[in-house]
């Protein structure tokens, strides 16, 4: 059977609010506890994960991420509530859609020649 995926995105006005990457960012700052070392963790820069929890705040009614400044008692980020809610119907969305395609192949399989 042929390997496909289907990627899901949200968007909002011109700009992507929702999709695969992000929800790895979510993730990741909930494993890490902050936007630097989820980042590192992701392979990206600080600047870049940065602009994508820009992006999904300004999208959404509520926040996703809240971060606390730096200093001695060191900062952080985390996923809000609303954040947790948006994670988990994406995630949910994610895995119908994947049932979806992998049974749609499967029929379309059977038309493939020998």
């Amino acid at each position: 059977m042929p390997n496909t995926s289907i990627k899901i995105r949200l968007h909002h006005h011109d700009q992507i609010a929702f999709g695969p990457g992000k929800a790895d960012l979510l993730d990741a700052i909930k494993e890490h506890g902050s936007i630097s070392a989820a980042g590192r963790s992701m392979g990206m820069s600080y600047k870049r994960a940065w602009d994508l929890i820009q992006t999904m705040n300004q999208s959404f009614k509520q926040p996703l991420v809240t971060t606390s400044k730096g200093g001695s008692q060191k900062g952080g980020a985390i996923v809000t509530a609303m954040g947790e809610k948006v994670l988990n119907q994406y995630r949910e969305a994610q895995k119908i859609a994947d049932i979806a395609t992998a049974a749609q192949l499967k029929t379309l399989s059977t038309f493939l020649s020998s």
